[in-house]
């Protein structure tokens, strides 16, 4: 399934069962927009991501960066990460996208993808660090690139575009359920950047 309409509805779930996501379209104007794009991509330490498969070590083209309330360890794909503070840029979309999705979010993860050609392939955000079922939501800045979705059980699928300065949130047992991905292309040669701000547990005798 496909969405392209004008009229986007941020309440209707993109999911038929088994979780729940819903795209809220773009939530800033387009010179805004443009303004924070320029901003994340000048000013975050951008560094290429580092996971480990199958034994070995693979650096990607794709470049991350990781951010939070406190310096809150985060590990993926055999790869720990540490957060940096937050930057006021990265504050007032956090506090946007709260106030949008009426969810908190303690961390956020950023990607930055160079052309449609980067992509990320089918995964759960279901890390032990991660709130269970907790909200995950997406900001999307730069290239307008498709987004898709595949039932664990039933295989079913489901796909949208992230417009330029558009938000999705993931809920619920979504990620119980759903994989997820980023399909690369080549139809696309523009970067885009990713902010996917999300909660983790907290034990605070480790701070």
């Amino acid at each position: 399934m496909d969405l392209f309409s004008n009229q986007i509805d941020p309440n209707h779930n993109v999911l038929p069962k088994d979780g729940i996501v819903n795209y809220f379209g773009p939530i800033l104007n387009q010179d805004k927009a443009d303004q924070y794009y320029e901003q994340l991509r000048n000013t975050i330490p951008w560094e290429r991501d580092i996971i480990h498969m199958f034994g070995k070590r693979i650096e990607t083209k794709r470049k991350v960066a990781w951010y939070g309330d406190l310096p809150f360890e985060y590990t993926y794909s055999n790869s720990t990460k540490k957060a940096l503070r937050w930057t006021p840029e990265l504050l007032e979309l956090k506090n946007l996208t709260e106030k949008l999705t009426q969810e908190t979010y303690n961390s956020c993860l950023l990607n930055l993808y160079h052309s449609g050609e980067e992509g990320m392939g089918w995964h759960s955000d279901d890390e032990k660090e991660l709130r269970p079922n907790g909200a995950i939501a997406s900001l999307s800045f730069g290239a307008e690139r498709k987004f898709a979705f595949k039932h664990k059980a039933s295989k079913e699928k489901v796909g949208l575009t992230l417009d330029h300065g558009s938000l999705l949130m993931m809920k619920g047992t979504t990620q119980s359920h759903w994989l997820h991905r980023l399909p690369p292309t080549k139809k696309v040669d523009a970067p885009r950047i990713n902010l996917t701000f999300r909660t983790i547990k907290i034990d605070l005798t480790n701070f």
